[in-house]
C-alpha cells in the first residue's frame, strides 16, 4: 500500500534525525521517572511537614496523583511519535502529501488544507487519552465535575476554533513564504507577535465566554478586598469578575489578562471559595506584580526572540535538498514546515532552561511584590499552601527535571523565599515606626 522510505543515500541524515527525536523523547522519559521516584521519597521523608504545610491528610494520595498523571502522559507521548515515526518510515505521509498535491489548489490552499488535517488528526491521537485523564484519573481524585455531554460540546467547540486559528495562521505564514522567499521568517514572526497580543484581547472576550461564564464582581467583601490589593499597587481595572471553574473540574487558579483599557481580572470560583480573604488577596497581588514590572511584556519579548529563532532554524533547513530528500517528499513549504518541526521541537524543548530562567526570576519579584503590598509574608504562603494542597501537587520535583519543566520555583523554595522578605518587610516597618516615634 505504501512504499517503505530508503534509508541507504541518506543514512547520516536518517540517524542525526532519529538520535534527536527519539534521543530527546528518552532522556524527557528518565527525567520524568527520577522526578516521580524523587517526589515520592521526599513526600515519605517530610509526609508530617506536608500535611502541616498543605493540610493534606494523605500525603500517598499527592504521590499517587502524580504518578498516574506523568505515567499517561508519558504513554500519550511515546504513543503519538510513534505513530509519525511510522508514518514518515512506512511511505505513509509522503502519501499523504501526493493526495494533497494532486488537488492542484496551489500551494497556500494545499498547505492549509493539509495543516487543517493534521491538526485535527493529532486531536484524533489525543484523545483517548483525554477521556481518560477526565472520566478516569480525574474522577478517580474527585477533581472532575464534567459530564460526558460537556465534554463532548467543549470538544467540538474547541474543533472550530481550533480549525479557523490554525486555518488563518497557515495562510498567513504560506502566503509570506510564497511571496517573500528571502524574508519570510522576519514577516512570519511579524505575524505571530500581532497573533499574540490580539488573542490577548479576543480571548477574554470571545473565546473563554464559549466555556465560561463570567460574573462581575461589584460589590461585597470580594470586591473590598480587590480593591485594596489594587490601592496598594497602585493599579486600576474596572474588570473583576469570578468564572464558573467548578463546572468542570475542582482545580482552582487565578489569572490577569489584555492590556490598557481591555485588563480584566478572572478568578475561579474554586479558588474563591477555597481560600480566606486575606489568600486571595495575597495572590491577586502577586499577579499584579507581573504588569506592575512589565513581567509579560519581557516575556513576551523573551519569546518571540525564541520562535525568531526557531523560524530562521526552519528557513536554514527548508533550503536543504536531504530534508525532502531523505523522506521522499516535494520541496514544497507546507511539507519544509512540517518535517522542519520535527527536527526543531527538540531543540526547543531542550533549550527550554534558558527561558525558564527569566520566569523563575519574575517569580520570585512577584512574591517579593506581593509579600510587600500585603505588608507580611504568611498570607501568600497560606495561599501557595493551599493551592498545593488542594490540586495535589507535587511539592518536591527532582532539581535535573525543574530546570527543564518549570517556570516557578517548587512550593517549598517559594516558601523560604518569601518568609525571608517577609521578615525584611517587618524589620522595614518596625525601622519606620522607630523612626516616626522618636521624631
Amino acid at each position: 500500500m505504501f512504499d517503505p522510505v530508503p534509508i541507504g543515500e541518506y543514512a547520516l541524515e536518517h540517524a542525526a534525525f532519529l538520535v534527536l527525536v527519539i534521543g530527546s523523547s528518552i532522556f524527557f522519559s528518565a527525567l520524568a521517572a527520577l522526578n516521580v521516584r524523587h517526589g515520592r521519597e521526599t513526600l515519605e521523608r517530610e509526609r508530617e511537614w506536608v500535611s502541616d504545610q498543605f493540610g493534606v491528610d494523605d500525603p500517598d494520595r499527592v504521590s499517587a496523583y502524580h504518578r498516574i498523571k506523568t505515567r499517561l502522559g508519558q504513554v500519550q507521548s511515546w504513543f503519538v511519535l510513534s505513530v509519525v515515526l511510522l508514518a514518515l518510515y512506512t511511505g505513509a505521509f509522503a502519501s499523504l502529501v501526493e493526495w494533497f498535491e494532486g488537488l492542484g489548489y496551489g500551494s497556500v490552499v494545499t498547505g492549509t488544507a493539509f495543516f487543517v488535517v493534521v491538526m485535527v488528526g493529532m486531536q484524533a491521537l489525543s484523545l483517548p487519552f483525554d477521556v481518560y485523564d477526565t472520566f478516569v484519573v480525574e474522577e478517580r481524585f474527585d477533581f472532575n465535575n464534567q459530564t460526558p455531554a460537556l465534554f463532548v460540546r467543549d470538544l467540538l467547540v474547541g474543533l472550530v476554533l481550533s480549525v479557523v486559528i490554525v486555518a488563518g495562521l497557515s495562510v498567513a505564514i504560506l502566503w509570506t513564504i510564497h511571496a517573500l522567499p528571502a524574508l519570510w521568517p522576519a514577516a512570519a514572526l511579524a505575524i505571530f507577535a500581532a497573533f499574540s497580543l490580539s488573542m490577548l484581547v479576543v480571548y477574554p472576550r470571545v473565546i473563554a465566554p464559549l466555556f465560561n461564564d463570567f460574573e462581575p464582581v461589584e460589590e461585597g467583601a470580594l470586591r473590598d478586598g480587590v480593591e485594596r490589593v489594587f490601592d496598594r499597587a497602585g493599579f486600576t481595572c474596572d474588570d473583576v469578575y469570578v468564572m464558573d471553574a467548578s463546572r468542570r473540574s475542582g482545580h482552582s487558579n487565578a489569572y490577569f489578562t489584555g492590556f490598557g483599557r481591555t485588563k480584566r481580572v478572572v478568578l475561579f470560583d474554586t479558588l474563591v471559595e477555597q481560600m480566606e480573604l486575606r489568600q486571595l488577596e495575597s495572590v491577586l497581588a502577586h499577579e499584579l506584580a507581573h504588569w506592575k514590572r512589565a513581567h509579560i511584556w519581557k516575556q513576551f519579548g523573551a519569546g518571540l526572540l525564541r520562535i525568531g529563532l526557531a523560524l530562521v532554524a526552519l528557513w536554514v533547513l527548508m533550503e536543504t535538498t536531504w530534508l525532502y530528500a531523505m523522506f521522499d517528499l516535494p520541496a514544497t513549504a507546507y511539507v519544509g514546515l512540517a518535517v522542519g518541526a520535527l527536527w526543531i521541537s527538540p531543540l526547543l524543548q531542550l533549550s527550554s532552561p534558558i527561558e525558564n530562567r527569566l520566569s523563575l526570576a519574575h517569580e520570585r519579584e512577584a512574591d517579593a511584590f506581593a509579600t510587600d503590598v500585603m505588608g507580611d509574608g504568611e498570607p501568600l504562603v497560606e495561599a501557595l499552601s493551599r493551592l498545593t494542597g488542594e490540586n495535589l501537587s507535587n511539592p518536591f520535583p527532582h532539581p535535573l527535571y525543574a530546570t527543564f519543566h518549570y517556570d516557578h520555583p517548587p512550593i517549598p523554595e517559594r516558601i523560604r523565599y518569601i518568609r525571608r522578605m517577609g521578615d525584611d518587610v517587618a524589620v522595614d516597618e518596625q525601622s519606620n515606626t522607630d523612626v516616626v516615634g522618636s521624631e
